[in-house]
């Protein structure tokens, strides 16, 4: 009785163990899917749905370490099974099992395997909370996402293997036990029959006893498998299906009674090019005693309806006394799996929000196209299409009237190209069309087409109407085309050049243009610019500023310049360079590095040098729009005790109009420390004159173009006049750029203006020691000091 009652509850002991086996696979499994989801969505849903699914496996692993302490601690070992979605009744069972067999086989190695499972649960954890701190910090990079994404993959190939370890080691440990203890009763009964021979009453006692206990355990194993995940099938001796739990019927698509009996390849039919693999060949192999069958591929199983289903298949011999009596074939349905790789194979290739083909993807069919040289046989045109104002959508509507956007301009352009073409989501507000087939004048039409279809587009946002443009960039795609990527270059410059030429526009390439050569001059420009802020190639240069009016400060005045060194050495003006660094977004990134290394110039001049009255520094247009550079500019105020009344930022007058708000701020914050701005290049666009109230500035620099020309040109002379005249008016003094004779330094002095600065006065010096240790009377003209005499 002892032995018959400690088998059931051992039985019951190791479903329940099975049972939070399986809460556990399929845990992980969806703790995976919701991160995969959340990393495309940041939806905080499927964050709290990640975390649900985590709170099963950290619960389990919660319970085996509290049982694996010394002294153990159970009251915690109960709430971490309950936390893993054990049953209640199930809780003592399950700490007495890993209790009193955690020596044996029984649960030593399915548990190996359950701790090889965590360790990549606490990986896929840890990686959980940096994507979850990247998308608090804002949307993620792509480069960020296939990141994560390739980490989760593989994550989830190192716990797959583990999980399945896992699963098959407990039905091995199970199994087993079912075996010892069929045994054991066996052995019971046998001592049972040698008792009738004293005493017949209690021998059919027994045996009746001994066959309720038989039905019991059948009840329960039978039981047992209908709770079970997979499809069992067990056959006899002679390969006929003897049994099938309720997973195995609606697996196939059968009723019980009409399949029990039946041989099993009638019942178990698989579509497969393998001809090796058939339901055939699987009882043969389970016939001869293959204890164990493992099949590692996913096969095709035909249900009764016809349909196919994904599954892995596994069996087993049953082996009495030498002689097959049987086998169990477990069907395990991989179609979830199967779908939720399709699923990440798509998002791969796919732009999740529009759901057109990425820009991978669609340079691997671009790539493609070039190598099967189809282009040569048909002409294909590639459209590089980008948003007019987009920029502007995010910013005052949201970044989700952004996605409306893109998506309702994904749906235009399915709508308004042809079958054989191919789109895709290039990136950000950009858009790739390859229009295969397709002529020139044809191709033409279609570009026109979206620009109209594009022009008229009206998306409703609450009470707003979103608008946008198409500025195409074309490329005919000629035979002598090798490349994607260049392809895609191309294309890309053309489209700026249409936004040049006023958006909402097409513009074709050409080979006569010079666009792509510049551009790609550019890009060169761009790694040279990077190697040489790595190799601290940059220099600071200094050009003195002369007084040209009596009763000025005699102080040092002078303008910070850039310059660069070759790998060769030789000097390079910013004329090279800057227009690189300013269409790609590196001026800021300069800028920095000048206003660092001239105060850090300054702070160790010599204590006997020039006084410095002013250090002008430039500051570019694209820095203007850095939110952070004035908390930046008085760090580095503080940082190296740098007096704010000798420095002077110079912007230049469009730089400042174009983003008048931030320039305004910059100035008026700046101005307030002590700090001057003066406003380069003035007279360049004299609509300015507008703003002029607007900006607090010091000085005003006249362009050079008027001040070179003022002694031939008239109108020149009375520009810079009348820009003297309205300076001054505004309480603001002046400094005239290019003054490159004494001459005309004698006609700004008579005309007014305050400073000069060209080559007649001093030519750029290099900005070190010895340039505060020369007074700066010393480095200017004699007719300078005079003038300033006068």
């Amino acid at each position: 009785m002892l032995s018959t009652s400690t088998s059931i509850y051992l039985l019951s002991t190791v479903r329940a163990f099975a049972v939070g086996e399986s809460l556990w696979s399929k845990a992980q499994k969806d703790a995976i899917y919701h991160l995969s989801r959340y990393i495309d969505s940041a939806d905080p849903d499927d964050w709290n749905e990640y975390r649900a699914a985590m709170r099963v496996p950290q619960g389990d692993t919660m319970a085996r370490i509290a049982l694996e302490s010394r002294p153990e601690q159970l009251e915690i070992a109960r709430q971490g099974l309950l936390m893993g979605q054990n049953h209640p009744d199930d809780i003592n069972a399950l700490i007495w099992l890993l209790r009193s067999f955690q020596h044996f086989d029984l649960v030593q190695k399915p548990v190996s395997y359950w701790r090889l499972g965590d360790q990549y649960l606490e990986q896929l954890d840890a990686l959980a909370q940096e994507i979850q701190a990247s998308h608090e910090l804002g949307p993620a990079r792509p480069e960020s996402i296939k990141a994560w994404k390739q980490e989760i993959e593989s994550i989830d190939q190192g716990v797959t293997p583990a999980s399945r370890a896992f699963s098959e080691s407990l039905g091995r440990s199970s199994r087993s036990l079912v075996l010892l203890l069929l045994c054991l009763n066996g052995l019971l009964a046998a001592t049972l029959i040698g008792l009738w021979c004293w005493n017949t009453l209690r021998l059919m006692r027994q045996k009746q006893q001994v066959q309720w206990v038989l039905q019991a355990e059948q009840d329960r194993a039978e039981v047992t498998l209908a709770a079970l995940a997979d499809a069992v099938i067990t056959i006899d001796g002679n390969g006929r299906i003897n049994y099938l739990n309720p997973v195995a019927m609606g697996l196939l698509g059968v009723d019980k009674a009409d399949i029990l009996g039946r041989p099993l390849p009638q019942a178990l039919q698989f579509h497969t090019l393998d001809e090796g693999f058939k339901s055939e060949h699987l009882l043969k192999l389970l016939q001869k005693g293959e204890t164990t069958m493992r099949d590692g591929q996913t096969r095709w199983l035909r249900r009764g309806n016809h349909d196919m289903q994904p599954v892995k298949v596994m069996g087993s011999s049953i082996v009495h006394e030498g002689e097959v009596t049987g086998a169990v074939i477990v069907l395990h349905d991989v179609s979830r799996e199967q779908k939720y790789m399709e699923q990440l194979s798509w998002n791969s290739r796919h732009d999740t929000l529009t759901g057109l083909e990425n820009r991978g993807e669609f340079e691997r069919h671009l790539q493609q196209l070039l190598n099967q040289g189809l282009h040569q046989l048909k002409a294909c045109t590639l459209l590089y299409i980008d948003l007019d104002q987009f920029k502007l959508v995010n910013e005052t509507c949201s970044h989700a009237a952004g996605d409306e956007i893109l998506s309702a301009v994904a749906r235009l352009l399915q709508h308004n190209v042809r079958g054989s073409d191919e789109l895709a989501r290039l990136g950000g507000d950009e858009f790739g069309v390859l229009l295969i087939n397709c002529p020139p004048h044809v191709a033409q039409a279609i570009a026109e087409k979206l620009r109209l279809a594009a022009q008229a587009l009206q998306v409703q946002w609450g009470d707003k109407v979103l608008r946008t443009g198409f500025s195409i960039g074309m490329v005919h795609i000629t035979s002598e085309a090798r490349s994607a990527a260049d392809l895609l270059r191309m294309a890309d410059v053309t489209c700026y050049k249409a936004k040049e030429r006023g958006r909402n526009r097409i513009y074709a390439y050409s080979p006569e243009d010079h666009a792509y050569s510049r551009h790609v001059s550019e890009m060169e420009w761009v790694t040279r610019i990077h190697e040489a802020i790595d190799a601290d190639r940059f220099c600071l240069y200094a050009q003195s500023i002369a007084p040209l009016q009596s009763g000025h400060a005699t102080g040092m005045h002078f303008e910070v310049l850039l310059r660069l060194r070759d790998e060769q050495g030789q000097l390079i003006g910013p004329g090279a360079f800057i227009p690189a660094a300013e269409r790609y977004g590196i001026m800021p990134k300069l800028d920095r590095w000048v206003i660092t290394r001239t105060f850090q110039t300054l702070a160790r001049r010599p204590a006997h040098s020039c006084a410095v009255d002013t250090c002008a520094i430039n500051l570019s247009g694209p820095s203007l729009d850095d939110e952070d550079l004035q908390e930046f500019l008085q760090t580095q105020i503080r940082l190296y005790g740098i007096a704010p009344q000798m420095l002077c930022f110079e912007i230049t007058e469009t730089s400042a109009i174009a983003n008048l708000s931030n320039a305004t701020r910059l100035i008026q914050s700046m101005r307030a420390l002590g700090c001057r701005f003066a406003l380069d290049d003035f007279g360049v666009g004299m609509s300015s004159l507008t703003y002029l109230k607007q900006l607090p500035v010091d000085h005003l620099k006249i362009d050079g173009g008027f001040v070179h020309d003022m002694l031939k040109d008239p109108s020149s002379h009375a520009m810079v006049e009348m820009i003297n005249r309205i300076a001054h008016i505004l309480g603001k003094q002046t400094v005239a750029e290019f003054v490159e004779s004494r001459e005309i330094a004698l006609a700004l002095r008579d005309i007014g203006v305050d400073y000069g600065q060209g080559y007649a006065i001093a030519r750029p010096v290099p900005m070190d020691d010895e340039f505060f240790t020369v007074a700066a009377k010393n480095r200017l003209p004699q007719w300078c000091g005079a003038m300033a005499m006068s």
